[in-house]
């Protein structure tokens, strides 16, 4: 069994702890896979390797940080195929969409290679009498990512691409489920040149992770996952005088106005509702069909649904592959058995879908859920699964209202062919991601990703100019170079620009 052990140094560092996870091919249930879980021994380790290589990576040049970081973007480009193999290994998903997850990330590398136009400073000359002003951006030590399950490469490239830029040492601690892609992006970050203790990896669970959010040297941390574990990382990360940005669930609402074109609209339920098998925090879980378009919409959903091909993601032929572990497959299978009790129509039901030749492969197909109530647990949970609910408004107002009502605002997305109603929903809209006639609006690399409500904890997005404030601090120099004919004399007075 292959054993996958920490990254410490820019070298293999095996497990000490002699304590394992699984990790499965969940296209077969097999486990051809063990991780190490780091103690908090270990874990000291890495933040030490990363306090020391901050002495000088913290004061190295912007213009080879960054001649680093143009190698390492050409590295990932050269072995994107090679990375996405492994998310499909380990995590399931196609290859294709594999492939996206690594585009997406690779697009914050390229952000980080034109940092130092980002990391511009302000300056004000003769705000007083030869005195002058000036704002700088400095990076802050060591700083961590707690990175989930779904999206193994591109949350990583998410975070570090820029920490680092930024004259950071980084200790990423990613999801122990499917540990390959990340490790495989330290070696190559390695292969590019950046020096030993800059970019650290702890794999591990619970215990990893409350010793980076005690560390004194760690000072700050990034998490994505759900919303319970992001409120648990924010307070503890606070508690221990570090700066946070945790990212939670999400309970993505589509509104479809009767002016919508309505295959349009079905297509694209269909994309971002069952793409990488739901597992993913900003799929959309809920249409919100308004006035009469819902039962023509349900059924062109259930035509496209029926045509979709589940299989492994090592197969080209498929569109969808399984899920992350079998617990995580039936729970999600419960939300769809349990839904007709609760006053739900279940239209389509995914759970006793197998595939030929991977009968213990975490599979499911795909399920679609009608009018649905607002009380049932399929609407109220975040499924992360590829379960769709649809539920019905008479009008936009009743629909907005419902949308906003949720507890998450992570994206949400309106179709229609009407620039008001689009505008009005854009501005009106309680979250923090929108798309219109864009189902899954993620942001480009320069721009921030983030949501509201109980889908962020702390007060800065996620990469672009948010992730770069984040990962910085500001400081404010004033300066005077005093005539040596004038000697000032003393004043008391508050200081005053007037002079």
């Amino acid at each position: 069994m292959k054993t996958i052990g920490h990254w410490i140094n820019n070298k293999p560092a095996p497990g000490a702890s002699g304590s394992y996870g699984p990790v499965y091919n969940p296209a077969t249930g097999e486990q051809p896979t063990q991780v190490a879980l780091a103690s908090a021994a270990e874990v000291d380790a890495a933040v030490a390797a990363a306090k020391e290589a901050y002495r000088s990576w913290g004061t190295i040049s912007l213009a080879k940080r960054t001649a680093i970081l143009f190698k390492y973007r050409e590295l990932l480009d050269a072995h994107r195929d090679e990375i996405a193999a492994l998310i499909t290994a380990e995590h399931g998903k196609v290859h294709s969409d594999a492939l996206g997850e690594v585009a997406r990330g690779l697009e914050i590398v390229e952000l980080a290679c034109g940092i130092p136009e980002k990391l511009k400073g302000e300056l004000s000359t003769q705000v007083s009498t030869r005195v002058d002003v000036a704002s700088i951006r400095q990076s802050l030590g060591v700083v961590a990512g707690i990175t989930p399950f779904n999206f193994p490469a591109m949350v990583p490239m998410w975070m570090f691409p820029l920490a680092i830029a930024c004259g950071n040492t980084f200790v990423l601690k990613p999801s122990e489920k499917d540990p390959s892609a990340s490790y495989r992006l330290a070696e190559l970050a390695a292969e590019a040149g950046l020096p030993d203790g800059v970019l650290n990896i702890v794999n591990g669970d619970k215990v990893a992770v409350d010793r980076i959010l005690e560390h004194p040297d760690v000072a700050a941390v990034s998490f994505v996952g759900s919303t319970p574990i992001a409120q648990y990382i924010q307070t503890k990360a606070v508690a221990g005088g570090k700066r946070v940005q945790a990212l939670g669930g999400a309970k993505n609402h589509m509104l479809v106005l009767p002016d919508a074109d309505l295959d349009f609209a079905a297509d694209n339920a269909i994309n971002a509702a069952y793409g990488s098998a739901g597992e993913r925090c900003m799929a959309v879980s809920v249409v919100v069909a308004v006035g009469e378009t819902g039962d023509d919409l349900v059924k062109k959903i259930a035509d496209r649904a029926a045509r979709l091909k589940i299989g492994p993601g090592t197969d080209p032929a498929s569109e969808m592959g399984p899920l992350i572990t079998k617990a995580h497959r039936d729970k999600v299978a419960s939300y769809v058995r349990s839904a007709a009790a609760q006053g739900a129509e279940v239209v389509v039901d995914g759970t006793g879908y197998t595939v030929d030749g991977h009968e213990d492969g975490f599979f499911l197909g795909v399920s679609l859920l009608d009018k649905v109530p607002t009380d049932a647990d399929a609407y109220r949970d975040e499924i992360f699964g590829p379960v769709l609910c649809v539920v019905r408004a008479d009008t936009y107002d009743e629909a907005i209202a419902l949308i906003n009502s949720s507890q998450w605002g992570n994206g949400t997305a309106i179709f229609t062919r009407d620039g008001g109603a689009a505008r009005r929903f854009q501005l009106e809209v309680e979250a923090g991601m929108v798309g219109v006639n864009v189902p899954i609006p993620v942001p480009v690399g320069y721009h921030s990703f983030g949501g509201w409500k109980d889908s962020l904890f702390g007060d800065l997005h996620i990469y672009g100019n948010d992730g770069i404030a984040f990962y910085t601090r500001g400081k404010v120099i004033t300066t005077r170079w005093p005539d040596p004919a004038d000697s000032g004399g003393i004043n008391l007075g508050f200081p005053s620009n007037h002079h």
